[in-house]
């Protein structure tokens, strides 16, 4: 067994909504780089343009990268090896979560209740998903999730007889419908299987792979690039504006699910991706 104290698990929560709420990896600039030289309408080299220096002056001079600096969503795996002690572990993010927020001057942006509408002040709670695993170790991963993306969200409940193509064409619709909404170009989660609760947490997870490693199964991976270039072909483009790039990258997480079911779940996320993992 291995104790690990929440005060490190805090400390790390910080360290990661710190930096990705300033930092941009090289991964995406290059991403967005690449797009810049591929692009031939003057509004959507203007907008890559413009978020590339965005990125640069977020993390010259600390401002977020967003005004909309998210709602903080944790993914934990937690080896059953693991005891954690100190605080609850859902009282210790949380704590992370205020103290960033307020250290940092983030926006705070979640209320306490969807219809009454009072701001917590603290940008918590949190939201938490946590699986137990083999190991000892703590996987954590944050993701800063902004409104304008996150309404863009859908499910739809397939019947098992429908075809690849129906789902694909399910997907494109609601990007173009989406348009400049989710502040394109988007990381497009797709969770596809399980049941629908499954199939929306999945959609998050999916986005949680490394940008630059395809999908492990060449069935899917070949799945996410011709979504992928169909998207790529609607035309929204960058901020909406036109262009040939309206999607950055497509990740699948597949689920086992009834045999009569076949949910498919898409989580859009806008241009400023900020994701960030550790293992403790």
């Amino acid at each position: 067994m291995r104790i690990i104290h929440t005060d490190i698990i805090k400390r790390e929560a910080k360290r990661l909504i710190y930096d990705c709420s300033f930092f941009v990896p090289p991964e995406i600039k290059e991403i967005y780089s690449m797009m810049l030289t591929e692009e031939d309408a003057p509004l959507a080299r203007q907008s890559l343009s413009i978020i590339l220096e965005n990125g640069e002056i977020a993390s010259r001079e600390e401002i977020p990268l967003c005004q909309d600096c998210g709602s903080v969503i944790f993914f934990l795996e937690i080896g059953q090896d693991v005891h954690i002690e100190g605080s609850s572990l859902y009282d210790a993010l949380n704590e992370a979560v205020a103290c960033a927020y307020q250290k940092h001057y983030l926006r705070k942006s979640i209320v306490s209740d969807p219809l009454r509408r009072v701001n917590t002040g603290t940008n918590t709670p949190s939201f938490i998903h946590i699986d137990i695993v083999d190991g000892d170790k703590i996987s954590l991963h944050v993701l800063l999730k902004g409104g304008g993306s996150e309404n863009a969200s859908a499910l739809r409940m397939f019947r098992p007889t429908d075809s690849i193509d129906s789902i694909i064409s399910f997907i494109e619709e609601v990007i173009v419908k989406a348009g400049p909404n989710p502040c394109p170009p988007i990381f497009l989660g797709i969770g596809i299987g399980g049941t629908a609760d499954v199939a929306m947490v999945n959609s998050k997870k999916a986005l949680l792979r490394p940008i630059d490693a395809p999908h492990c199964d060449p069935f899917y991976a070949e799945l996410e690039e011709r979504i992928k270039v169909t998207l790529n072909k609607t035309g929204v483009g960058p901020l909406g504006f036109g262009g040939k790039n309206t999607v950055a990258a497509v990740f699948i997480k597949e689920a086992p699910t009834h045999i009569a079911s076949l949910p498919v779940a898409l989580n859009l996320n806008c241009h400023s991706f900020r994701k960030g993992g550790i293992v403790i």
